[in-house]
């Protein structure tokens, strides 16, 4: 049992490095503003369109950051579930495979 253990250490580790190499975006008021980040939801850059920043006033910024950081972390998280179901069913072939059955 312990060495299934240890491989699941070995395996969420292999994961994280694999969803660090994955982009996820969230966009918002039709691309004006887009956030892009890794599938750990680390955010990498922001990007707000110059003429769309010239107009915008502070509230309505503030609001469509928050949306499109939103949408990134939810790519993000559904990667992660994913990639990490994937991991478990691999690595336990279910749940009787933690128990050696």
């Amino acid at each position: 049992m312990f060495d299934k253990l240890f491989e699941a250490q070995q395996k969420a580790g292999e994961v994280k490095k694999r969803l660090d190499a994955i982009t996820v975006t969230g966009t918002a008021e039709g691309g004006k503003i887009t956030v892009t980040a890794n599938a750990n939801k680390a955010v990498q850059t922001v990007t707000i369109d110059d003429a769309f920043l010239k107009d915008a006033d502070k509230e309505e910024l503030e609001e469509l950051l928050v949306v499109a950081i939103n949408k990134a972390m939810e790519q993000a998280d559904n990667v992660s579930q994913s990639e990490m179901a994937a991991m478990t069913k691999d690595m336990f072939g279910g749940i009787g495979g933690l128990f050696g059955k």
